[in-house]
């Protein structure tokens, strides 16, 4: 094994790189990996695309300089056989993975990769944010706590996140780098000229992201009312998919939001909706550092959320054009638009330096 990486050396062969996601949809996480497959030179690295659960038909946008596996198990948790004969076949140099529950099993597989073959875990979530809300598996913390150490280095997006993953599961802070999201500039400034996709006169409000509990779309619905008291022809954009789609749609009935609000679903390219957008809410209970938010703030756009993490505490306080709550609920996310929609003039856009 050490004969076969010194070879490579003399041979001036690229360093081969496996990135691991579950699958490519419209998650961040996802989103992050695949910006890393387009971003990194191919003339530099030997790139190679992992997807545990994903089929190769879905994996649209990755550039044919990447190699794409996909392994196409039901559930990560069984694909490690797939996985472990995937890592031992291509012996690569590096592996990147980039959530929670994938980056255990790639942990738990690593005495049995490649003696030269280093791993790198994302950590995409505050852990305490995530052991705290959702009922996670009592075993989680203990996971973090045994397989965390055997990576050689973990990525966090924020000095908070990485402090809090260092105090909550005992990993030594040499072992962290803080290296915040990639973001697509490029797609964000080729979409920058689309407003016809906006109807009314708003405001126009823009959320992003899945629709679970975590992303507390039940309270930016729940805040929408009091808005409208004072903006009658507000109207408020979702786009994303999720397993509470039945419960917000109907939470939203039973508030008479219906002409008020759209459920757009998943789309691919979000950016085509920023320049008609008044301001992007992030309305999430707990966070990590959202790559949404930080896509709507390339963008100029005005920025209200709830303080779902330090990470997001310190990137918008005190930021011009950056709203937020006082604490995480409805009231005070309808307290924060508020002050924004007064404040702001049509179409208003920050140059955000974070």
């Amino acid at each position: 094994m050490r004969y076969a990486f010194f070879v490579n050396i003399l041979m001036n062969q690229p360093p081969r790189v496996l990135l691991l996601i579950p699958h490519l949809g419209g998650g961040g996480a996802e989103q992050v990996t695949a910006l890393l497959a387009r971003g990194l030179s191919a003339s530099k690295y030997d790139l190679h695309l992992g997807l545990a659960t994903g089929a190769a038909e879905a994996a649209a946008g990755i550039p044919s300089s990447v190699t794409l596996h996909a392994l196409g198990s039901r559930r990560v948790r069984a694909s490690g056989f797939r996985l472990l004969r995937l890592v031992r076949k291509l012996r690569p140099d590096i592996i990147l993975c980039g959530m929670a529950h994938l980056n255990f099993l790639v942990l738990l597989l690593r005495p049995f990769f490649p003696a030269r073959t280093r791993v790198v875990v994302r950590q995409n979530t505050t852990v305490s944010s995530a052991l705290a809300f959702g009922a996670p598996p009592p075993y989680t913390r203990l996971l973090y706590r045994l397989l965390y150490r055997h990576a050689d280095r973990v990525i966090c997006q924020s000095r908070a996140m990485a402090d809090d993953l260092a105090a909550q599961v005992g990993l030594h802070a040499d072992l962290i780098s803080v290296l915040p999201n990639p973001i697509d500039f490029a797609g964000i400034r080729a979409a920058e000229h689309v407003t016809e996709l906006w109807a009314g006169p708003g405001p126009h409000l823009l959320a992003v992201g899945r629709l679970s509990s975590e992303k507390g779309l039940d309270l930016l619905l729940s805040a929408l009312p009091a808005v409208r008291d004072q903006f009658p022809s507000v109207n408020l954009l979702i786009l994303g998919k999720g397993a509470e789609q039945a419960a917000l749609t109907s939470l939203s009935r039973q508030l008479g939001l219906e002409g008020a609000v759209h459920f757009a679903g998943h789309v691919a390219n979000p950016y085509i909706y920023f320049a008609g957008a008044t301001l992007f809410v992030l309305p999430s209970r707990h966070e990590g550092m959202p790559n949404a938010l930080l896509e709507a703030a390339a963008a100029g756009l005005p920025l209200v959320a709830l303080p779902a993490s330090g990470g997001l505490l310190d990137l918008m306080r005190n930021r011009p054009g950056a709203w937020l709550a006082d604490d995480i609920s409805a009231e005070s996310l309808a307290a924060a638009l508020l002050k924004a929609l007064i404040a702001l003039e049509s179409g208003q856009r920050f140059s955000h330096r974070f």
